[in-house]
């Protein structure tokens, strides 16, 4: 990855520091910040990175930027008016068909010309067109005036995937006067001329079967109404770490008021253990002065020796109960940020606990910042307790903390010997400057494989350290008088009880696990949960505060309305065909369902605002009694007769 070209002349028109790689210049406890007030940075510009990484810098950047202009939120809004909608439910069916190229994406390879002919023979279908871009602007100003020129009740559209472009969709019905939920989408190239691009005879024929089907869904759509659910516009993090309290100044700084709930008897987390930097900064500086901001801050409610107990509610109304210092507590709020961190690893092999000059790389961190090291050779040894067969991951900051100790011993005493036994050194981005740096200052690296791992053993009173030389291929043994591990990071076990009341799910190494890994790295799938910093993954301290600015602009989208609108297509009970028999209840993964008595009998009740309509309550139930509004047993099996059948000819 390289800089854009025009980056020094951006530079020079925005009057920001690049750095000597011409990427934009930000310092480690400041990653969104240029080097000029009110001006952010995200995504690949900061430094090399991925699509996760990227998203979640825009969302810290997009809430950097807003809390200078939170004072003045709502001032120019104007509410968005829209026509009555049509009552359709005594009309029959008239259907509108738009059948899109998308440029090339799907023109190239499905004969769209075809389909529409084909589409303009089928039943109730009135109306029948192509377009270049379907979702442009004016083709949507287009659809509604075909809307009420043909009178049509019911829209599809063939063209890309529902998940990015649906809510637009849906947006221009509702202003041609139609309920939202009289609206279908056909995928059709994701689903043909994407998966089929080398058989457009196929991917023709398999677009016509695909439009069938929705149109024979589509004739069976009925209006739904959304629901509205107030929003309490308070926060509750979890975790008092550096995430955490980012996450919760970010909030206050936009006039939220935040409860910030720490399991220990201290705010700071793993920040409180980091002694030095690679580069400029005072960790512990720093950490005094975040703590200070938190803790002196109106809106930002601090518990320590906390421990949540209880979580009730969804999504603009959650009440959590505490048991903190002994007390019980409990507390409204909006939203939730998990920011419980991780835990350092703690060896049993090389000799770990047996001999007291083998450490972790942090308690090596201590005594360097104590002056407690005198030593002639020192060895370092990296991937203790990750990526092996129990722990297949990296952890991330482990070499990154290898170097940064080297370098601090060669700057104490130059004449120390330090050798670093590594798998991959993987100090990547800008940090390969400090690998380079500690090699030209004598660090010695040497590569071990898991074939012929390190052995540490004491012989007369002596710590040795024997290691498999990869390219003289013999054993060599190294005299140290300190032995430092770098260990994994691993999950908080604290993490499987929060993950259990917040109902929201684990990865299999422990950690949260993200609704989607690049559209929504800090987001749960449960709506109002979103989760930041170690919690999440094993990252650095820049990724740490990226995420918690994210997450707290993930919220804040949350906290800034008055009121949320939940979905309509949710599960619907029918209480005279519910028996009570509660199966539906334990297995529904969001909690949505809760049981009632109606007319003196226990029937099953949906909480609209925590419904996924995912489909499992009413897959289960043995009395029939749960539908899925817009998914109704009647619609899907019309549109898997639609797909199944070839209809050849429309009489």
């Amino acid at each position: 990855m390289r800089p854009p070209k025009h980056a020094e002349k951006l530079a020079e028109t925005l009057d920001i520091k690049l750095n000597k790689y011409n990427f934009c210049h930000s310092e480690k406890f400041s990653p969104l910040e240029t080097s000029r007030p009110g001006i952010y940075v995200c995504g690949a510009f900061s430094s090399p990175k991925d699509i996760p990484e990227s998203v979640a810098q825009a969302s810290g950047a997009a809430v950097k930027a807003a809390s200078l202009i939170s004072s003045e939120r709502g001032t120019l809004t104007t509410v968005k008016g829209y026509p009555p909608e049509r009552e359709v439910s005594s009309e029959e069916p008239r259907i509108g068909v738009f059948v899109c190229y998308c440029g090339i994406n799907v023109g190239r390879v499905i004969n769209v010309p075809e389909v529409v002919e084909y589409v303009k023979k089928m039943p109730d279908v009135v109306y029948a067109e192509h377009n270049l871009y379907t979702c442009s602007q004016d083709t949507q100003k287009r659809i509604k005036e075909i809307i009420e020129e043909h009178s049509l009740n019911r829209v599809v559209v063939a063209s890309c995937t529902p998940r990015t472009h649906e809510p637009l969709f849906r947006e221009t019905v509702r202003e041609a006067g139609l309920n939202i939920y009289l609206f279908e989408m056909a995928n059709i190239r994701d689903q043909c001329s994407w998966v089929h691009a080398h058989e457009p005879v196929e991917a023709t024929g398999k677009a016509k079967d695909l439009v069938r089907s929705i149109v024979a869904k589509a004739r069976l759509l009925k209006p739904l109404k959304k629901h509205a659910i107030d929003v309490t516009p308070t926060g509750l993090i979890i975790g008092g770490g550096l995430a955490g309290m980012t996450a919760a100044l970010e909030l206050a700084k936009q006039g939220f008021e935040v409860h910030l709930v720490e399991k220990e008897k201290e705010l700071g987390g793993h920040l409180r253990h980091i002694r030095f930097l690679l580069g400029f900064g005072d960790p512990q500086e720093r950490l005094k002065s975040i703590v200070k901001e938190v803790t002196e801050n109106e809106k930002v409610h601090v518990y320590l020796n906390s421990e949540i107990s209880n979580v009730d509610g969804y999504v603009g109304n959650f009440k959590t109960t505490l048991n903190s210092g002994g007390e019980r507590r409990e507390i409204n709020h909006g939203i939730v940020i998990v920011a419980t961190g991780a835990i350092e690893y703690r060896p049993t092999e090389f000799l770990y606990g047996v001999d007291e000059r083998v450490l972790t790389q942090r308690e090596l961190e201590e005594r360097l910042a104590n002056g407690q090291v005198n030593a002639k050779t020192v060895a370092m040894i990296q991937c203790v307790g990750s990526r092996n067969d129990v722990r297949r991951y990296c952890s991330q900051i482990c070499c990154s903390q290898a170097v940064k100790n080297a370098l601090k011993i060669k700057e104490l005493n130059p004449e120390t010997e330090v050798y670093i036994l590594y798998k991959d050194m993987r100090t990547y981005g800008f940090m390969e400057d400090y690998y380079h740096e500690a090699a030209s200052k004598g660090v010695l690296f040497i590569r071990y494989d898991d074939e012929n791992k390190p052995k540490v053993i004491q012989e007369d009173g002596k710590l040795k350290v024997i290691v498999w030389e990869l390219v003289v291929k013999t054993w060599i043994p190294i005299e140290t008088d300190l032995l430092a591990l770098s260990v994994a990071t691993i999950p908080n076990p604290y993490n499987e009880q929060i993950a259990r009341l917040l109902k929201v799910p684990l990865s299999e190494d422990g950690f949260f696990l993200e609704a989607h890994m690049k559209l929504r790295p800090v987001d749960f799938a449960t709506d109002g949960i979103f989760l930041c910093g170690l919690a999440h993954w094993p990252k650095s301290i820049e990724k740490s505060i990226s995420q918690a600015c994210a997450a707290a602009s993930r919220a804040i989208t949350i906290l800034s309305k008055e009121v949320l609108e939940v979905d309509g297509a949710i599960a619907s009970v029918n209480d005279g065909f519910c028996s009570g028999c509660r199966i539906c209840e334990p297995i529904c993964e969001y909690g949505a369902i809760e049981m009632k008595e109606v007319n003196g009998k226990l029937s099953a009740h949906v909480l609209e605002a925590l419904c996924k309509s995912c489909g499992v309550c009413g897959s289960s139930c043995p009395a029939g009694a749960i539908s899925m509004l817009h998914f109704t047993d009647e619609q899907i099996l019309a549109q898997v007769r639609g797909a199944l059948k070839e209809e050849a000819k429309f009489d």
